[in-house]
Protein backbone atom coordinates (compact mmCIF):
# COMPACT_ATOMS: atom_id res chain seq x y z
CA UNK A 1 0.00 0.00 0.00
CA UNK A 2 2.68 2.52 0.92
CA UNK A 3 4.63 1.34 -1.58
CA UNK A 4 1.44 2.31 -4.37
CA UNK A 5 1.09 5.72 -2.94
CA UNK A 6 4.77 6.50 -3.12
CA UNK A 7 4.72 5.54 -6.84
CA UNK A 8 1.32 7.58 -7.40
CA UNK A 9 2.76 10.37 -5.49
CA UNK A 10 6.07 10.09 -7.49
CA UNK A 11 3.95 10.54 -10.99
CA UNK A 12 2.21 13.30 -10.09
CA UNK A 13 5.01 15.13 -8.78
CA UNK A 14 6.96 13.95 -12.57
CA UNK A 15 3.88 14.97 -13.85
CA UNK A 16 3.83 18.40 -12.40
CA UNK A 17 7.51 19.02 -12.64
CA UNK A 18 7.04 18.04 -16.60
CA UNK A 19 4.59 20.85 -17.12
CA UNK A 20 6.05 23.75 -15.04
CA UNK A 21 9.50 22.88 -17.21
CA UNK A 22 6.51 22.90 -20.73
CA UNK A 23 5.16 26.00 -19.58
CA UNK A 24 8.90 27.06 -18.80
CA UNK A 25 10.30 26.69 -21.86
CA UNK A 26 7.45 27.79 -24.11
CA UNK A 27 8.10 31.39 -22.20
CA UNK A 28 11.38 31.41 -22.60
CA UNK A 29 10.87 30.26 -26.62
CA UNK A 30 8.04 33.06 -26.86
CA UNK A 31 10.78 35.92 -25.33
CA UNK A 32 13.68 34.49 -27.47
CA UNK A 33 10.95 35.18 -31.28
CA UNK A 34 10.00 38.54 -29.83
CA UNK A 35 13.57 39.63 -29.84
CA UNK A 36 14.70 38.13 -32.97
CA UNK A 37 14.75 41.83 -34.87
CA UNK A 38 16.24 43.55 -32.21
CA UNK A 39 19.35 43.97 -33.99
CA UNK A 40 17.82 45.05 -36.97
CA UNK A 41 15.70 48.05 -35.29
CA UNK A 42 18.94 49.78 -35.06
CA UNK A 43 19.25 50.37 -38.86
CA UNK A 44 16.37 52.14 -38.41
CA UNK A 45 15.91 55.74 -36.05
CA UNK A 46 12.44 55.56 -35.99
CA UNK A 47 12.01 52.00 -36.04
CA UNK A 48 8.36 50.42 -34.25
CA UNK A 49 8.18 46.87 -33.61
CA UNK A 50 4.56 44.98 -32.66
CA UNK A 51 3.92 41.75 -32.70
CA UNK A 52 2.05 39.09 -34.65
CA UNK A 53 -0.13 36.59 -33.18
CA UNK A 54 2.83 34.15 -32.75
CA UNK A 55 4.85 36.50 -30.84
CA UNK A 56 6.64 37.09 -34.34
CA UNK A 57 8.09 40.36 -34.39
CA UNK A 58 6.62 42.87 -36.97
CA UNK A 59 9.18 46.35 -37.62
CA UNK A 60 8.06 49.09 -39.41
CA UNK A 61 9.91 52.19 -40.74
CA UNK A 62 10.27 54.68 -42.77
CA UNK A 63 13.09 55.20 -45.30
CA UNK A 64 14.93 58.84 -45.34
CA UNK A 65 12.54 59.34 -48.94
CA UNK A 66 9.88 59.14 -46.58
CA UNK A 67 8.72 55.04 -47.91
CA UNK A 68 7.44 52.81 -45.49
CA UNK A 69 9.48 49.65 -44.96
CA UNK A 70 7.78 46.48 -43.14
CA UNK A 71 9.96 43.26 -41.53
CA UNK A 72 8.52 40.45 -40.62
CA UNK A 73 9.29 36.69 -39.92
CA UNK A 74 7.35 34.18 -41.56
CA UNK A 75 7.27 30.50 -39.81
CA UNK A 76 6.71 28.13 -42.62
CA UNK A 77 5.43 24.62 -41.68
CA UNK A 78 3.96 23.50 -45.14
CA UNK A 79 7.08 22.71 -46.70
CA UNK A 80 7.20 18.62 -48.00
CA UNK A 81 10.18 16.35 -46.31
CA UNK A 82 11.83 19.08 -44.96
CA UNK A 83 12.34 20.90 -41.44
CA UNK A 84 10.35 24.11 -40.68
CA UNK A 85 11.41 26.79 -42.43
CA UNK A 86 11.64 30.95 -41.00
CA UNK A 87 11.55 33.62 -43.77
CA UNK A 88 12.35 36.94 -43.76
CA UNK A 89 9.90 39.24 -45.81
CA UNK A 90 10.76 42.97 -46.44
CA UNK A 91 7.87 44.44 -47.96
CA UNK A 92 8.91 48.32 -49.80
CA UNK A 93 5.89 51.13 -49.57
CA UNK A 94 6.18 53.92 -52.66
CA UNK A 95 4.56 57.02 -51.42
CA UNK A 96 2.06 56.88 -54.56
CA UNK A 97 0.60 54.29 -56.76
CA UNK A 98 3.11 53.24 -59.99
CA UNK A 99 2.27 52.98 -63.36
CA UNK A 100 3.97 49.72 -63.52
CA UNK A 101 2.73 46.10 -63.56
CA UNK A 102 2.80 43.85 -61.20
CA UNK A 103 5.38 41.26 -61.73
CA UNK A 104 7.42 38.24 -59.63
CA UNK A 105 9.24 35.31 -59.23
CA UNK A 106 9.29 32.45 -56.38
CA UNK A 107 11.76 29.74 -55.92
CA UNK A 108 11.43 26.35 -55.78
CA UNK A 109 7.90 26.68 -56.47
CA UNK A 110 5.43 24.11 -54.59
CA UNK A 111 2.24 25.71 -54.31
CA UNK A 112 2.44 25.79 -50.67
CA UNK A 113 4.03 28.80 -49.79
CA UNK A 114 0.81 30.67 -48.83
CA UNK A 115 2.43 33.66 -48.12
CA UNK A 116 3.22 34.28 -51.61
CA UNK A 117 1.94 36.76 -54.05
CA UNK A 118 3.13 35.30 -57.26
CA UNK A 119 0.39 32.24 -56.75
CA UNK A 120 -2.01 34.96 -57.07
CA UNK A 121 -0.53 36.51 -60.64
CA UNK A 122 -2.67 35.65 -63.55
CA UNK A 123 -0.07 35.21 -66.17
CA UNK A 124 2.66 33.02 -66.52
CA UNK A 125 5.72 33.95 -67.76
CA UNK A 126 8.43 32.49 -68.98
CA UNK A 127 11.39 32.54 -66.43
CA UNK A 128 15.19 33.52 -66.78
CA UNK A 129 17.64 30.62 -66.93
CA UNK A 130 18.91 30.19 -63.51
CA UNK A 131 20.46 27.39 -61.48
CA UNK A 132 17.10 26.93 -59.47
CA UNK A 133 13.71 26.12 -60.75
CA UNK A 134 11.57 29.58 -60.73
CA UNK A 135 7.92 30.46 -61.42
CA UNK A 136 7.28 34.15 -62.64
CA UNK A 137 3.79 35.34 -63.37
CA UNK A 138 2.41 38.92 -64.04
CA UNK A 139 -0.82 40.46 -63.94
CA UNK A 140 -0.79 41.05 -67.97
CA UNK A 141 -0.15 43.98 -68.52
CA UNK A 142 4.01 44.62 -68.69
CA UNK A 143 4.97 45.43 -71.75
CA UNK A 144 7.83 43.42 -73.36
CA UNK A 145 10.70 45.79 -71.89
CA UNK A 146 9.05 45.86 -68.47
CA UNK A 147 9.58 41.62 -68.83
CA UNK A 148 12.48 42.09 -69.93
CA UNK A 149 14.06 43.72 -67.21
CA UNK A 150 12.57 42.36 -64.72
CA UNK A 151 13.66 38.83 -65.44
CA UNK A 152 17.02 40.25 -65.59
CA UNK A 153 16.79 41.86 -62.43
CA UNK A 154 15.63 38.49 -61.10
CA UNK A 155 17.68 36.07 -62.93
CA UNK A 156 20.64 38.08 -60.59
CA UNK A 157 18.65 38.14 -57.74
CA UNK A 158 17.49 34.65 -57.70
CA UNK A 159 21.35 33.50 -57.96
CA UNK A 160 21.60 34.07 -54.34
CA UNK A 161 20.07 30.95 -53.48
CA UNK A 162 18.73 32.40 -49.90
CA UNK A 163 16.19 34.92 -52.29
CA UNK A 164 12.59 33.01 -51.92
CA UNK A 165 10.69 35.74 -53.64
CA UNK A 166 10.69 39.22 -55.40
CA UNK A 167 7.78 41.12 -56.66
CA UNK A 168 7.51 44.35 -57.93
CA UNK A 169 4.23 45.86 -57.80
CA UNK A 170 2.47 49.55 -58.91
CA UNK A 171 2.20 49.95 -54.57
CA UNK A 172 5.58 48.27 -53.21
CA UNK A 173 8.15 45.90 -53.85
CA UNK A 174 8.67 42.67 -51.99
CA UNK A 175 11.81 40.68 -51.26
CA UNK A 176 11.73 37.02 -48.98
CA UNK A 177 15.05 35.16 -47.97
CA UNK A 178 15.59 32.40 -46.07
CA UNK A 179 16.46 33.18 -42.38
CA UNK A 180 16.76 29.94 -40.49
CA UNK A 181 16.16 26.21 -40.17
CA UNK A 182 13.99 24.84 -37.65
CA UNK A 183 15.27 22.71 -35.55
CA UNK A 184 15.50 18.63 -36.44
CA UNK A 185 14.96 16.93 -32.68
CA UNK A 186 12.23 19.69 -31.44
CA UNK A 187 10.05 19.18 -34.54
CA UNK A 188 10.34 15.31 -35.33
CA UNK A 189 9.99 13.97 -31.07
CA UNK A 190 7.82 16.84 -30.14
CA UNK A 191 6.23 18.53 -33.00
CA UNK A 192 7.51 21.82 -32.06
CA UNK A 193 8.38 24.83 -34.09
CA UNK A 194 11.92 26.04 -32.94
CA UNK A 195 14.47 27.63 -34.45
CA UNK A 196 18.09 27.71 -33.12
CA UNK A 197 18.50 31.61 -34.14
CA UNK A 198 19.06 34.01 -31.43
CA UNK A 199 18.72 37.39 -33.98
CA UNK A 200 18.52 38.09 -37.74
CA UNK A 201 21.21 39.61 -38.21
CA UNK A 202 20.54 43.67 -39.23
CA UNK A 203 23.56 43.09 -42.35
CA UNK A 204 20.47 40.19 -43.85
CA UNK A 205 17.69 42.60 -42.93
CA UNK A 206 19.87 45.60 -44.52
CA UNK A 207 20.51 42.99 -47.67
CA UNK A 208 16.84 42.73 -48.31
CA UNK A 209 16.34 46.53 -47.87
CA UNK A 210 18.63 47.17 -50.39
CA UNK A 211 17.00 44.33 -53.07
CA UNK A 212 13.68 46.04 -52.30
CA UNK A 213 14.83 49.35 -53.20
CA UNK A 214 16.45 47.67 -56.71
CA UNK A 215 13.26 45.98 -57.59
CA UNK A 216 11.52 49.72 -57.38
CA UNK A 217 13.97 51.56 -59.59
CA UNK A 218 13.98 48.49 -62.03
CA UNK A 219 11.09 49.82 -64.48
CA UNK A 220 11.31 53.18 -63.44
CA UNK A 221 12.98 54.33 -66.44
CA UNK A 222 13.42 53.46 -70.08
CA UNK A 223 10.20 51.96 -70.73
CA UNK A 224 9.05 50.98 -73.96
CA UNK A 225 5.58 51.40 -74.53
CA UNK A 226 4.50 48.42 -76.85
CA UNK A 227 2.53 46.21 -74.73
CA UNK A 228 3.75 42.48 -74.35
CA UNK A 229 0.67 41.16 -76.27
CA UNK A 230 1.53 43.13 -79.12
CA UNK A 231 4.98 42.71 -79.42
CA UNK A 232 4.42 38.96 -79.16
Amino acid sequence: MITTIALVAFVAAACAWMGKRAISDHRAILAQRRRLLDEASTLFPDARITFAPDQFPILTSRLEDGRQVRVELLADTMVTRRLPQLWLRVTLSELRECSRPAIGALARPTGAEYYSLVHDLPEWMAPPDTDTSLLMRGDGRATAWQVERAATMFRSLFSDPGVKEAVIAPRGTRVIRHAAQGERAAHLFLRQIRFAVVTISADLVSKAVVEAKSLSEALAAGESTIPVYEAA
